[in-house]
């Protein structure tokens, strides 16, 4: 328990200077201020997640898990749904429109190209072999995330995110959260969670629920407070250092927000328990590729006092284009349920590509999108093939990510292996 008070004390001293900087309007350079905002979201980010992994131990309903899910996330959704915001206030023409854009694109093609790898990485190091293994559980996320990508794909043919977007991928995050809703907050045979969440469970369940809910509140004042001056501080350090301002808000970003996220994931496989963390990277995927996409035109809207739509010239279709593509690229790589040393790597290369050519082709407009288009066949290609060669493992993640019947002969739930056979 004092270990975790102290990671506490260190993450809320952390945010002290932003919120000082708020409070009192000082000025002391985009820099200054954009390190000092982002280290403030980083560690909220971090409160937020010791709070909802501990939550997840004693909670599995439906609209509990949403909550848990969207409050995980929010550090990212505060600053994209800024940039939305901002651009429905200064019009469709104005650059928050690409920012909103960007952010949105990194931190999804950051998580799959990054995040995962990096599991599957420190579980082989550690010696638990070249392959992350999932449960048939994870059957269900991976057929909402997929059924998720390809419905970005008609975002990509209209070239814009609208409110009819919006209520579809929200359907998608809803009964993704009624399939799962029955699911029990934690194994029962793992005491603990892996991290400073395990020393709450010393407490008194009134003392956690309150100690939970004091650090979401807390991490919530930090984000509100930090999100607008953090992605101003970004436009502003790139113009001043001659950086490429989209390339900046889309990786230096989402590094910020989605380091907490990536770190609990870390701390499951440290644990032992690789499978669980590669599974939560696997839901905060379809949480920021339904709920977040969806909601910018909701932002979008707010900022203009009208119904809007957030239009994708051809940079951002090609960026969204690209981005689908890597989803169904990495879904392809799971379809055996695991993740392995290989398959991680092509994804942590590609990934790799991609940003090496926008930084290298950054002031060639033309040349990057011809880019971004190439990659997304590369990515649809390779998915292609694995699809084809896989196609009896997908019946068998559909099949079972289907709502569970009963054999009218012993009234027990039919289950399906992953390959497509019953069992």
């Amino acid at each position: 328990m004092q270990r975790f008070l102290m990671l506490v004390a260190v993450a809320v001293l952390a945010a002290i200077p932003a919120l000082a900087l708020r409070l009192t309007g000082a000025k002391i350079g985009p820099i200054g201020e954009t390190a000092a905002y982002g280290v403030a979201i980083l560690s909220a980010g971090f409160l937020l997640s010791w709070g909802a992994e501990a939550a997840e131990r004693h909670i599995s309903q439906g609209l509990i898990i949403a909550v848990v899910a969207l409050v995980t996330v929010l550090p990212e959704y505060a600053v994209d749904l800024y940039y939305a915001f901002q651009a429905g206030k200064a019009g469709p023409e104005s650059q928050y429109v690409h920012y909103a854009a960007a952010n949105m694109t990194g931190a999804n093609r950051l998580l799959v190209g990054l995040g995962w790898p990096l599991l599957v990485v420190i579980h082989w190091a550690r010696g638990g072999g070249r392959t992350v293994e999932l449960s048939r559980g994870n059957a269900v996320e991976i057929s909402f995330l997929l059924l998720a990508s390809l419905y970005a794909f008609v975002i990509v043919l209209k070239d814009s995110i609208t409110l009819l977007d919006f209520a579809v991928l929200a359907a998608i995050f809803g009964a993704y959260v009624w399939r799962v809703h029955g699911a029990p907050g934690a194994d029962e045979d793992e005491d603990e969670e892996p991290g400073p969440a395990a020393a709450m469970n010393t407490l008194p369940i009134r003392t956690q629920w309150a100690v939970m809910a004091g650090l979401t509140l807390g991490a919530c004042v930090i984000i509100l407070a930090s999100a607008e001056p953090f992605a101003e501080g970004m436009v502003r350090s790139g113009r001043l250092l001659g950086l490429n301002e989209f390339l900046l808000i889309q990786w230096l970003a989402p590094l910020a927000s989605e380091a907490p996220a990536v770190t609990v994931a870390v701390l499951f496989v440290l644990a032992g328990r690789a499978a669980n963390g590669l599974g939560a990277l696997v839901s905060d995927k379809i949480n920021q590729w339904t709920l977040l996409v969806g909601m910018l035109p909701l932002a979008l809207s707010l900022g203009a006092g009208t119904v809007a739509a957030l239009p994708l010239d051809a940079r951002q279709a090609e960026e969204f284009f690209l981005t689908a593509a890597q989803s169904l690229f990495a879904l392809a790589l799971l379809l055996r349920l695991r993740l392995g040393l290989g398959s991680a790597l092509a994804l942590t290369g590609l990934f790799g590509v991609q940003v090496g050519l926008a930084f290298a082709y950054r002031n060639d407009e033309a040349r990057t999108v011809a880019t971004l288009t190439m990659l997304a066949w590369i990515y649809l290609g390779l998915a292609a093939i694995l699809f084809l060669v896989n196609g009896r493992h997908l019946l068998g993640l559909l099949r079972t990510a289907l709502p569970e019947r009963r054999t009218e002969e012993t009234g027990s739930p039919k289950e399906f292996e992953p390959g497509g056979g019953q069992r």
